[in-house]
């Protein structure tokens, strides 16, 4: 429950439509603010060339973006305290809007740049306190669907995003894409307020500690633009990047050395004496890590390697929600009669079997037979998310459930985004490897690469265009080789984290059980 004064009686949970309506529009603002992150990556070309820059500064509408929340969701905890939680979450959801009306009315890449940057910074807190606000709102013995009605929104937001970005772009045009946030921002920011605004949680003026504060940002802030621009620059070959990454190596090692000791730490490190805090959220970033570079990996490759479109390679991708969909509710109300380290070691075991799966696919998979293994996935989605969130909170109390959060969701965001950089800087270099190895066996010494030259010549193809022809071919291969072992290599992660999960201790009780003192 919310944390109230210590002469206050506890507030007593929603029920009826007031919960329904709650429920509603903290699951529509996390979705909007979640499906922001990956909405505009099929939008970057029309971006682009809207406003006459290259495809690769348009990626600034992504990094910058993703820099600004990953700063502020380790700040969710001290902001909530300071302000209030319901006041804070109102705030976010407005400040969003807001400069999601700046983003889509952005002339200039600067302004888009600076718009998406303050939509970023605005939303950070949003997601950890959207779950925060529910599960203190909701009857004890429902906390479990309120968690699964979250999860849902923040796993089935990203495989849409790109469905539906490449619907709007398409058929209108990319400042739509910011848009849609208005009514759904606006409705949401006044039903939580009129709901909630008398159930408002203790605030605490706490200094600000402007050390922990600055190299957070600047921690924080360079390793997320190291990530998100390495691949483009060689990574460490260049200076920038070298300079970016040990910046953000030392400015991260002073904040954990300096929050360990400040009196009133920006982020609360103490939450990593908890074993079951440690235990859920390092399964969390770790699984988020192979799970990710599936979701980033594979739509590249179809669009790239077997020439599907955006919108194609979004509906390839979106099977994996369908499971995810209607099983989230199902978990939700039935986890206090399971072992939570058995629902995720299932979990595990899903997205392993079917990464292996998808490691044995070759350049003539159909669609039907890529979509099979993306649905068989989702089965894993509610398994995974929702019963590490309730290990992560057990025995927390509610005052420190925005912290918790906040701090998960900040490593679960990295998680992302270290697999982003890496998946796709792996998924090249292998790629590179398979077609110099591929190459040795194009020569006439070959008998099927000799008979094979000799139907193109017999086609009509020149020697020139043999070459470009079979150079074609490897490509597409050495590109297909090197997905199934990126493919590969997730399944051996996920098979790898089943063991960490069960150092965590029960009873797992409900999400924020410490909520009535334990």
């Amino acid at each position: 429950m919310a944390a109230t004064p210590e002469n206050a009686a506890p507030l007593k949970p929603l029920h009826g439509t007031p919960l329904v309506l709650l429920t509603i529009a903290v699951a529509f603002s996390t979705f909007m603010e979640v499906l922001d992150m990956t909405i505009v990556n099929v939008s970057v070309p029309h971006i682009a060339g809207s406003l006459a820059v290259s495809p690769n500064e348009g990626t600034w509408a992504i990094s910058s973006y993703s820099l600004a929340s990953a700063i502020m969701q380790p700040l969710t905890g001290w902001v909530a305290r300071r302000f209030g939680e319901v006041r804070t979450f109102v705030t976010s959801v407005m400040l969003f809007v807001l400069f999601s009306m700046f983003c889509g009315l952005s002339t200039t890449m600067p302004m888009l740049v600076f718009g998406r940057l303050m939509q970023g910074a605005g939303s950070g807190p949003m997601v950890a306190l959207s779950l925060t606000l529910l599960l203190s709102s909701y009857p004890k013995e429902k906390q479990g669907v309120a968690l699964a009605m979250w999860a849902m929104t923040v796993v089935v937001a990203p495989i849409f995003g790109p469905i539906l970005g490449g619907w709007i772009t398409d058929n209108f045009s990319w400042p739509w894409i910011f848009y849609i946030n208005l009514p759904v921002g606006i409705l949401a920011a006044i039903i939580t307020w009129t709901l909630l605004h008398k159930r408002e949680t203790k605030t605490t003026k706490a200094p600000i500690d402007v050390v922990g504060l600055v190299l957070l940002v600047a921690g924080v802030g360079c390793l997320q633009f190291m990530l998100d621009n390495g691949n483009d620059h060689d990574w460490f070959a260049s200076p920038l990047i070298l300079t970016l990454g040990l910046i953000a190596l030392v400015c991260l090692t002073f904040l954990v050395v300096w929050e360990i000791h400040a009196k009133h730490p920006v982020i609360d490190l103490t939450l990593f004496k908890e074993r079951n805090f440690t235990v859920g959220v390092l399964s969390l970033s770790l699984g988020m890590f192979a799970f990710f570079g599936i979701n980033v990996v594979f739509p590249l490759w179809l669009q790239t390697t077997l020439g599907y479109t955006a919108t194609w390679a979004g509906l390839a991708a979106a099977p994996v929600g369908v499971l995810a969909f209607l099983l989230s509710p199902i978990v939700g109300r039935n986890m206090d009669k399971v072992d939570l380290r058995l629902l995720v070691s299932i979990a595990f075991i899903v997205f392993a079997f079917t990464s292996y799966w998808f490691s044995t696919f070759d350049s003539a998979a159909s669609f039907a037979t890529l979509v099979i293994p993306r649905f068989v996935m989702g089965l894993a989605i509610p398994c995974f998310f929702i019963p590490l969130n309730q290990i992560y909170l057990s025995g927390l109390p509610a005052s420190e459930i925005a912290s918790a959060s906040g701090l998960s969701n900040f490593f679960r965001t990295l998680g992302s985004s270290v697999s982003t950089a890496v998946m796709v800087t792996l998924w090249q270099h292998r790629a590179i490897s398979h077609h110099a190895s591929l190459t040795e066996y194009v020569n006439p010494a070959q008998p099927g690469a000799a008979n094979y030259l000799q139907q193109l010549s017999h086609m009509g193809f020149g020697a020139t265009q043999r070459a470009a022809y079979i150079d074609q071919i490897i490509n597409r291969e050495g590109y297909t080789l090197a997905v199934n072992d990126i493919f590969y290599g997730c399944a051996i992660l996920f098979i790898v984290l089943l063991p960490v999960l069960w150092f965590a201790r029960p009873p797992f009780g409900s999400a924020g059980g410490g909520a009535a003192g334990h």
